[in-house]
């Protein structure tokens, strides 16, 4: 200051007024700088201490809004069992109508660990159907579009967001981890096939789900076995696939009895139709696509969703019953049935009509045979010959079984006959015993 000072005497008038307002700038400068960076330190600190409250009470809510959320299921699972359900792990393949749906309701219903898996991105023709995804989402992959928007209603929620195509060979890496549950939502039959099987072989539970596309009646859905699916497309290649590896039963799935009527695929573009191929997301993919209700996906994912939970939680009493709503197989079983009672016993009267007979076909013996299990064609046949026609004298077999069993002597001891063994489809009913 004194060197300023002097400096200052030794000028004239003017050269001390600009030296002068000059060192006032520099003062005025260092005294704002100073003043900025207090009130920058003093915001970082009140920020952090913004963020650290905000993440206490983030973490309290968390658990209280976790806590509220789960309230329904607690009170119709019971507490032992919600919890049960929030430490699941259920893999989703296929982000989709379906796939995001059910991964959704999940997360509702507490299911703590989700896997989601799907190559594809968000499209215009897909917000119609899809879980969460807006017009904001679309050219984002859905699974990220999935991660981003969970998280806002479950923040505790594990996501794992794979952003991929599931096949054969890196199925190890993305079912890894031990699922207690996997949703097939794949709408490729090749990729489909590929992850029932896997999921066959290595015996881990998965449900699939067959064509939701062209269908509008919403009281048609039905969760059933692949063995006992009808009027789907989907359901019938998939099921001829699955028997090439032998796998003709056992695996769920959720599909529509309706029947496909006036929609078909969705057309191309005039211009694209040279290079069809090179409209597909993938290849081997179809580049032309069943035109969707956006209602159906849903309605399919949550029963889905609702099926997954029932099992992981041994909800008591769940049996899925199919509605085959098949009168035409039932009023054949009834005609055979009738004509066979003519043939064997000389009888014209049959004590049960077509209703019976699908009583007796789906629900004591769920359209398998007492010998074999599922068949192509079956046939109801008086079980022992020496009693009469009724409820608990009458059994499923293939036709050929039927004709077989058919020209049996009418006092062969048919546990002998047949082996105790092999009635192991039918060991609840009483028309077993012997008298």
């Amino acid at each position: 200051m004194e060197y300023f000072t002097d400096l200052l005497q030794k000028q004239d008038s003017r050269s001390r007024f600009t030296l002068t307002a000059i060192a006032a700038s520099v003062l005025t400068a260092s005294t704002l700088l100073s003043y900025q960076g207090i009130q920058r330190h003093r915001q970082r600190r009140e920020s952090q201490e913004v963020r650290e409250t905000h993440q206490h009470q983030h973490q309290h809510l968390s658990i209280d809004h976790h806590s509220r959320m789960l309230t329904g299921e607690q009170a119709i699972l019971g507490e032992l069992k919600a919890k049960q359900l929030h430490n699941s792990f259920v893999i989703v393949v296929g982000a989709g109508g379906v796939g995001s749906w059910a991964a959704l309701m999940l997360l509702r219903a507490g299911v703590r660990r989700l896997r989601l898996i799907d190559f594809d991105q968000v499209t215009l023709s897909s917000l119609n159907r899809h879980a969460v995804a807006t017009l904001d989402d679309v050219g984002t992959p859905k699974v990220k579009t999935m991660e981003r928007h969970f998280q806002r209603i479950d923040p505790a929620c594990e996501l794992d967001a794979r952003i991929d195509l599931f096949n054969a060979d890196n199925a190890n890496d993305l079912l890894a981890g031990n699922p207690d549950y996997i949703i097939d939502a794949i709408d490729n039959i090749n990729t489909k096939i590929d992850l029932i099987r896997y999921c066959f072989d290595h015996k881990l539970k998965v449900i699939s789900s067959m064509g939701a596309g062209a269908k509008a009646d919403p009281s048609r859905i039905q969760i059933t076995d692949i063995s006992e699916t009808l009027e789907d497309p989907l359901a019938r290649t998939v099921r001829r696939q699955l028997k090439k590896y032998n796998i003709d039963y056992g695996v769920p799935v959720a599909y529509s009895t309706e029947k496909p009527h006036h929609v078909k695929l969705l057309p191309l573009e005039d211009d694209r139709v040279e290079d069809a191929d090179d409209y597909a997301a993938l290849p081997d993919f179809r580049s032309r696509i069943l035109p969707v209700l956006g209602t159906l996906p849903s309605m399919f994912g949550m029963a889905i969703a609702n099926h997954v939970i029932l099992v992981l939680t041994q909800y008591p009493g769940y049996h899925p019953l199919p509605i085959k709503l098949r009168e035409g197989l039932y009023s054949r079983l009834h005609r055979d049935l009738i004509v066979r009672e003519i043939k064997q016993f000389e009888t014209r009267i049959c004590p049960m009509d077509i209703k019976d007979v699908g009583y007796v076909f789906e629900e004591m013996w769920h359209g398998k045979s007492v010998l074999t299990g599922p068949q192509n064609q079956m046939a109801l046949v008086r079980w022992n010959k020496r009693k009469p026609l009724d409820f608990m004298n009458t059994v499923v077999m293939s036709k050929e079984e039927a004709k077989r069993h058919d020209i049996l002597p009418i006092n062969t001891d048919l546990h002998q006959h047949y082996g105790q063994g092999k009635l192991k489809y039918g060991k609840k009913n009483c028309c077993y015993k012997e008298t």
